[in-house]
Order: structure tokens, then C-alpha cells, then sequence
């Protein structure tokens, strides 16, 4: 039925965007009527009908089933996952087995004595959390059986949630402890409201042992049922996640450290040397104390070790255990093992997202003890240690596939013509794909795609009928050809083809820009994409065409452009009406000789100029000018500030650069205007600029400033520079002075 439902639904979408082969072959038809094309009619017709006839056949198939199933007398079965047992815990302890956690316990004691600062109907959560096996359980047990505690609460109910986190259990654990009889309470609000009517106004204690569900809507229904108790009463929750002590709106998070080694001998001897003679012990105290070691402060491990050496009597047995991993143990040992250590930590495993899992699992090929660096491991994971250097044709039959990620594959050359027949292929990454300088004609057949991600890829154009792809909603780069003439430029596609792509959004890549292309520059209608965030011109390289870049107007909400080697003079005149622009990187304009009043820009957050012909910043550059013009009348002050927000600028390689004039200034003869800018202390790196001879009083009370080793600028020590030390006080990050030889 999947496969007739996904053939109906591409059919629906052919019929409405046309014929692409059409387009693959480039072999545009003239048609003399108005109506239709009869071929094309009748193939509609013939692919209706064959999806008809698919449908009725499975239709029938379905009902043989039934048929044989009534016949047969089959009954309908569910699997169920197969779930790891999980122990039921209580609130008995044997103290004397219990080393190490003396501190803890009064530290979680005092929590549950002290007075509570909330209203008297409130109730305190105090979490312990912590990895499995730690002992949290352990503690809770000791603070449970506590005298003081015990005198204190006049109700203490121990519950072991575990997982599923079931309302119902739980209601009716708290009653049994509170001896009241569930056998009328059935539905879920019943049991609340006993619960709430039975602790009311009574100082109680609530254990809940092994809380799982981070869900707070589960929480929340049984939380109004508990309000009601006395002041001072307490909930103490176990769990290992520190995202469940987080729902729960805990008042207190106690997080639960591994035990000392001394501790963990002791649990361990406890166990291992019951009943043995003084002279055994002796015997076997050192390889007791290194197999101890092994437990790492869990004191789960170290019980069921000392457990599993009670039943070994002899030197060499104790010495195969300390030399033999615990997965390596004989079959009888490695059972216990197994049941008693590694199940209740496989619960932690299981809990985690199958995709985790798997990343997990992963880690198993790192030595013992290996010291793993989070990016490494992250490039590992992605590259899984393989390089695909060819995509098989067969792929072509996995009609249903709608995700393909071959992000990274640095060896793959091409894409097999047969991908293209993915008609319900939704997602297609590339990106990274060093050695791929083509992507299949017939990718515009694939008319579902959502995402295309070709960035840093070697693609060198889009192919001509693109723009069919019309349920885009990612479009990382677009690429021109790049020019010169030849076979590219005929099967490439132009920026006209952009028109149809309205629904692309996040961050666009156009690369290869150049003459020429103005009326296809104004069809793409980039004004129109509102869902753009993100746009970056990159020009061919020499291409000194203001028009075009005035024709690239983006749409008002975008907060990032990047223009790389534009070739024309001045920036477009709808830079300044991006309001919302946070970042602006101008790289590689080497005609560029002034700039816009880019202090004006009221979100500017990051500035980067790099290698520009500009010679000055100057209050053109901040935005002030018209303010300086302005008729201030007489005692008045008009303060402006330039870059309001602006955190971060890099200045770079402005070989042309003179002067910077002074940013802060007066007009006229008193306090007319006060200029200032960047209200957010900004970090400046400078570099690069080797005309530029020294600073001008920067109006920054304090600013971050960086000059890279190695420049080689050339600085005076003047009276100019003395003022910026000044004004700089420690902020002032410099290399030695040995970096400047013409200091």
C-alpha cells in the first residue's frame, strides 16, 4: 500500500510541475493550441488507471488475508520490546554492610529536619542523583531507617517508581503504607483524591526510588495530590538523570560522588572474607585490595565481587579473577557478573535514544583508559572509519529512501543517474564532497526534494531546471557557471531559475556571480524570500558591476551577508535598510573605496573588513554626519551612539588604510553633541593596515583590543598613542614589542 500511496502522490506532483525530461533534454516545444497535449493527456489517463488497478489489487490481497486469518483461527499478536527486569527496591538496609557514606547521610538528614522557608502547604523535593550503582538507593535506605527522621515525620512511605512511571502503582503504594484499602479505588482520580484526603495536614516523608520519566505532565498529575501535608514534610527522589531532579522542581540536588577505595575494601572484604579464617585473610588480603581497586568507587561492584570470591578458596582462583576482565570470567562467574553488575546498568543504556546508542556503542573500540577528545570523537562517529568512492546504480530502487546523507565522502566523483529515480527522496546532503564537480541532469525529476546541502562541495554549476524544484525549503549554494563559454555554460542553470524557489530559507550561498546577468539577477526576486536569513554574494573575481549587485536586493529580515570580491566602487544603496542585520562580513572588495554609514545599523553585532581599498573611517563611516549638520539649539546636548550593539570588529588588510579620525567629538564650542560609540565593549582586532600610523582617541571607556604577532606595523610611540593606553587600561591585549622591530 506504501508503495502505490508514494507512486499516487509523485504522480499528482508530475502532472502539476510538467514533464521534466522535457527540460533534462533541453528541448523546448511550441504548442499550437491551447489545449493540451493529447500524448500528455493520455498518459495521465493510462497512469491513473494503472494506480486504480494497484489499489483494487491490494485491496483484494488484504481481504484474502482476512479470509485465511478467520479460517485458520489466527489471532492478532503485538510484540512488545523486550524489556531488562528491573529489581523492585525497598526500604530495608543491613547497615553493617554499608561503608562510606556517613557524611552524605547527614548532609541529606539536616535537608529533611530543617525548617521549611515556603508556605505551609508546600512540600520540598530533595533529589539524589547520580550514576547507577553509585548507592543512591543505599542512602535513602540509611536516611529512611533514621531515629531522627523517624521521630520527626509522622508518615513515611517508601515507593519504587521505576519505569514506566505509573500514577495509578504509585497512588496505591502511598495508601498501602498508609493502611487505607484500595480494593473499591479503580480509576486514577479516586486514588488521588485518598491520597490528598489521608496525608492531610500530617508531616510526611515520600521516597520515590528510581525515578525515570523526565515527562512533567505525569508528574503533574499526581503532584496536587501531596499539597496538602503539614509544613515541613519532604519528597526524596532517586534517579540517575539530572533532567528528571530538574522536572520535578527539586529544592535540593544532592549529587551522589563514587566511594573512596578505602570504602570500597572495606565493602568488598565484608563480602569476600565472611566466614574465613584469620590466617586466609592475611593470605589473600593483597590481591583482595587490587581486585577492590578495580571497582572504581561503585559500591554496587564491589559487593557483587566480594559476593562472587566467598565461593573461591585458593590463591590461583583469586588471581584469575584479578587478571581477567569482567566479561572474560568462566561461564558460572560471568553469569553472576552479568546479572548482579552489568543489568541494572544496561538500564541506563537502554534508556538512551537508539541513535545514541549506536554512538555508544562506538566507544568500545577505544583502549581502556583512553583519554577521548569530544571533536575527534564526533568526526568519528560521522565518518564511521569508511569513504565511499561510488554510490552503486541499485540505489535507484530504493523508491521509498527519503534521507541520503553522503556528507563528507571526499572520494566520491559522481552521483549515478539511477538516484534520480528516488522520486519520494526528500533530502540530499553532498556538502564536503571534495572530488564531485557534477550533480546528475535528472536531479530535477527528484520534484519532493526538501533539502539540498552542496556547500563546500566542488560542484561547479546548478543544472539547467532546478528551479522545478519548487518544495525546497534548504538550498545551501546556488553556483553559477563560472563562465568562458563551453559545455558547462549550455546544461547550467542561471539565477532566473531562483524565481520558483519561494520557499528557501536559513542560508543561501550564491558563488560565481559576474556581468552579464542582471535581467536573470532581477527574476530571482530574492526580496521576496522572507524566510532567508543568511545570504552570501561571492563575485568572480575582477567584475566590476554596481547594477548587479543593486538587483540582489535580499529581503529586510536577513541577519547575515557576506559580499566577497565585489569588483564595483561603492555597496549597494539597500545595505542600510537591513535593520535587522547582525552580521557583516566585506572581504576581498578591492575597488571598494567608501563605505556606508554602517553605524547605523541598529543590530549590527559583528563587522569584518578585509582587504579594501578604503582609506578612511571617518564619521561618514560611524553614521554621524547628519547629526554634526543638525541645528542644535543653544545649551542643548544631542548624544548619538554609533554601533549600538556591535560586539565583535575585525579590521584587516586595509593596505590603503591612512586614518581613522576621531570617533569622539564635540560640535561647536561647548557641549553641543556627544558622540559615542559601541555601548557593548567590543573585541577589535586590528591587523594588516600598514599606512595606518596611529589611532585617534577612541571613545571607548573601555575596549578590548588585539594586534596580532608578526603584522609588522609600523607604531609611534606619540602622544596619541599614550592617550589610547590610557583610555585602554588593562584591557589592552598586546604581543611583546619584540613582534614591532620599527617600534
Amino acid at each position: 500500500m506504501d508503495d502505490v500511496l508514494d507512486e499516487w502522490s509523485y504522480a499528482i506532483l508530475t502532472w502539476k510541475t510538467g514533464d521534466a525530461e522535457e527540460n533534462i533534454h533541453n528541448q523546448p516545444k511550441k504548442r499550437c493550441s491551447f489545449l493540451g497535449s493529447p500524448c500528455v493527456c493520455l498518459n495521465q489517463v493510462v497512469q491513473r488507471r494503472d494506480i486504480a488497478l494497484k489499489i483494487k489489487a491490494v485491496s483484494e490481497k488484504l481481504d484474502d488475508i482476512a479470509k485465511e486469518k478467520a479460517m485458520y483461527g489466527f489471532e492478532l499478536y503485538r510484540a512488545t520490546d523486550h524489556e531488562l527486569q528491573r529489581l523492585t527496591s525497598t526500604s530495608l538496609v543491613d547497615e553493617s554492610s554499608v561503608c562510606g557514606r556517613d557524611d552524605e547521610k547527614k548532609i541529606v538528614v539536616s535537608k529533611l529536619l530543617a525548617g521549611s522557608g515556603q508556605e505551609a502547604r508546600d512540600m520540598e523535593v530533595i533529589s539524589l542523583v547520580g550514576l547507577g550503582g553509585i548507592g543512591k538507593t543505599t542512602l535513602a535506605q540509611l536516611v529512611f531507617n533514621d531515629s531522627e527522621v523517624a521521630t520527626h515525620f509522622q508518615e513515611k512511605i517508601w515507593v519504587c517508581v521505576s519505569e514506566p512511571f505509573d500514577g495509578v502503582r504509585i497512588a496505591k503504594a502511598i495508601l498501602e503504607h498508609l493502611k487505607v484499602s484500595t480494593s473499591n479505588l479503580v480509576e486514577l482520580q479516586s486514588l488521588l483524591q485518598s491520597v490528598s484526603q489521608s496525608i492531610n495536614g500530617k508531616r510526611v516523608l515520600l521516597v520515590l526510588d528510581d525515578v525515570w520519566t523526565e515527562d512533567h505532565r505525569l508528574w503533574e498529575q499526581l503532584k496536587p495530590s501531596l499539597v496538602g501535608c503539614a509544613r515541613g514534610s519532604r519528597i526524596l527522589v532517586t534517579t540517575r538523570k539530572g533532567a528528571v531532579a530538574m522536572m520535578m522542581g527539586t529544592n535540593h540536588r544532592i549529587d551522589i560522588e563514587t566511594l573512596s577505595d578505602d570504602a570500597c575494601r572495606s565493602i568488598f572484604n565484608h563480602m569476600a572474607f565472611l566466614d574465613r579464617s584469620k590466617e586466609e585473610c592475611e593470605r589473600l588480603e593483597d590481591i583482595g585490595n587490587k581486585i577492590a581497586n578495580k571497582c572504581k568507587g561503585l559500591p554496587l561492584v564491589a559487593k557483587v565481587l566480594g559476593g562472587l570470591m566467598q565461593s573461591k578458596r585458593t590463591r590461583e582462583e583469586w588471581e584469575d579473577v584479578l587478571s581477567s576482565e569482567l566479561w572474560r570470567l568462566d561461564e558460572v562467574d560471568k553469569s553472576q557478573v552479568e546479572k548482579e553488575i552489568f543489568l541494572p546498568l544496561l538500564l541506563s543504556y537502554y534508556d538512551l535514544p537508539s541513535v545514541v546508542r549506536r554512538c555508544f556503542l562506538y566507544c568500545a573500540m577505544f583502549p581502556k583508559d583512553y583519554l577521548m577528545k569530544k571533536d575527534e570523537l564526533v568526526k568519528m562517529w560521522m565518518a564511521q572509519g569508511s569513504s565511499i568512492e561510488e554510490i552503486p546504480k541499485q540505489v535507484g530502487k530504493l523508491i521509498h529512501l527519503r534521507h541520503l546523507n553522503l556528507e563528507g565522502c571526499r572520494e566520491l566523483v559522481s552521483l549515478p543517474e539511477t538516484m534520480c529515480d528516488l522520486c519520494n527522496l526528500q533530502s540530499l546532503d553532498v556538502s564536503k564532497c571534495s572530488s564531485l564537480y557534477e550533480l546528475p541532469r535528472a536531479i530535477v525529476k527528484l520534484i519532493k526534494l526538501r533539502h539540498l546541502r552542496i556547500n563546500a562541495s566542488c560542484v561547479a554549476f546548478m543544472p539547467k531546471g532546478i528551479e522545478r524544484l519548487t518544495c525546497l525549503r534548504t538550498l545551501d549554494c546556488f553556483i553559477m557557471c563560472g563562465g568562458g563559454g563551453g559545455e558547462n555554460e549550455s546544461k547550467a542553470a542561471n539565477l532566473r531559475e531562483l524565481k520558483n524557489l519561494h520557499h528557501i530559507g536559513g542560508s543561501l550561498k550564491i558563488k560565481n556571480l559576474q556581468r552579464g546577468g542582471i535581467e536573470d539577477a532581477v527574476e530571482a526576486q530574492l526580496k521576496n524570500k522572507k524566510r532567508l536569513l543568511c545570504l552570501e554574494l561571492n563575485f568572480c573575481v575582477n567584475y566590476e558591476d554596481d547594477s548587479l549587485i543593486e538587483v540582489l536586493e535580499p529581503s529586510l529580515d536577513l541577519e547575515r551577508l557576506c559580499i566577497y570580491n565585489y569588483g564595483g566602487i561603492v555597496l549597494p544603496n539597500w545595505m542600510m535598510a537591513l535593520t535587522r542585520l547582525q552580521h557583516l562580513n566585506l572581504i576581498g572588495c578591492v575597488n571598494l573605496e567608501v563605505l556606508p554609514p554602517l553605524g547605523r545599523l541598529p543590530n549590527l553585532e559583528s563587522l569584518m573588513l578585509y582587504e579594501l581599498q578604503v582609506r578612511r573611517l571617518d564619521d561618514e563611516f560611524v553614521g554621524i554626519e547628519e547629526v554634526e549638520n543638525a541645528k542644535i539649539n543653544e545649551g542643548e546636548i544631542a548624544r548619538v551612539t554609533a554601533f549600538p550593539k556591535l560586539k565583535t570588529l575585525r579590521i584587516a588588510s586595509l593596505s590603503k588604510l591612512e586614518e581613522w579620525d576621531g570617533i569622539e567629538r564635540r560640535v561647536g564650542e561647548e557641549d553641543a553633541t556627544t558622540t559615542s560609540i559601541f555601548i557593548i565593549m567590543p573585541q577589535l582586532r586590528f591587523s594588516g593596515c600598514h599606512r595606518y600610523e596611529a589611532h585617534q582617541r577612541l571613545g571607548l571607556p573601555t575596549i578590548r583590543c588585539k594586534i596580532r604577532r608578526g603584522t609588522k606595523e609600523t607604531l609611534r610611540l606619540t602622544s596619541d598613542l599614550l592617550s589610547i593606553l590610557n583610555d585602554l587600561h588593562q584591557t589592552l591585549l598586546i604581543t611583546p614589542l619584540s613582534s614591532f622591530p620599527s617600534l
